[in-house]
This record gives structure tokens, C-alpha cells and sequence, in this order.
């Protein structure tokens, strides 16, 4: 599966309804709502947690993945040391990166793709991309609906 930086992930793109994203991969296994009333479809076989926000009309707007499948820019990511996949982002341009730390886990956030990589025990298992914020303060949403 194709990580799509600003954009989503294989056929998933950021602003997508949940009848565009059901219509592609089917029923999610668990359909629920967060904390904040936003739409949450998770996909077993996917390895994939998708969030539609409440406030943007459920467009889809963030997705956390942890297939080993996953890969960017021809590269696979999950199970692979934080410093090799962050060596494949440089010839990207892709070498700003903010660090936290949490238990074991530790966060690569990268804000202008939005994409953050978390690790345990210094390798990467799962991936959490969300849709752009443009200059005016707004999501810059990359699907347009079929009319």
C-alpha cells in the first residue's frame, strides 16, 4: 500500500465521504465514534484506523496504519530502523522531524507532509498521516467528489 504524502494512502485520499471509502474497501470490521463525536472506521485486514471529522462534514482526514505493506516512495516502512527510512526521506527533501518520547514508543513527526512515524525499540511499527492545513488555517482537501 502506497503511502501518498498530503494526499492519503493507496486508494484512501484525504476528504473522501465514508460511502467513497465503503464503496472501495467494503463495510469497515468496527464503525464508532471518539471522544469528540468524529467517525472512526477500522479495517482488520487493512491494518488501518481511518477518522472522519465531525466538524469538516466526516471527510476523511486522518489515517493511523500498521500494514507491512506500507510503503513510501518505493520503500517499505514498518519494521525497519527509524535512521534507514529516515536516510530514504533525505534524496525527498523530507528531513525535518520533530521527536517525542513515551514509554518505549517514540514519534517522528514530519509537519509539512503530516506524517508521523512511530517506533518501538528504535524500529518503525505504525504510521499516522493526516490531511494538509493550507495557509488560510483550513484543511486542503485533495479528493473531489464525482458530480
Amino acid at each position: 500500500m502506497k503511502i501518498n504524502p498530503k494526499n492519503g494512502i493507496d486508494q484512501l485520499i484525504f476528504g473522501m465521504k465514508q460511502n467513497d471509502v465503503t464503496a472501495i474497501y467494503g463495510k469497515p470490521d468496527r464503525n464508532y465514534k471518539d471522544e469528540d463525536d468524529n467517525v472512526i472506521f477500522a479495517y482488520n485486514k487493512l491494518k488501518m484506523r481511518l477518522t472522519f471529522y465531525i466538524e469538516e462534514d466526516f471527510k476523511l482526514g486522518y489515517i493511523v496504519a500498521s500494514s507491512l505493506d506500507l510503503a513510501l516512495f518505493g520503500h517499505k516502512i514498518l519494521n525497519r530502523k527509524i535512521s534507514d527510512v529516515k536516510k530514504d526521506l533525505v534524496a525527498k527533501g523530507i528531513t525535518k522531524f520533530t521527536q517525542e518520547e513515551f514509554d518505549t514508543f517514540e514519534n517522528y513527526f514530519n509537519e509539512e507532509n503530516w506524517i508521523i512515524f512511530q517506533t518501538e525499540f528504535d524500529e518503525v511499527v505504525k504510521v499516522e498521516i493526516g490531511a494538509i492545513i493550507n495557509q488560510k488555517d483550513e484543511f486542503d482537501w485533495k479528493f473531489k467528489a464525482k458530480k
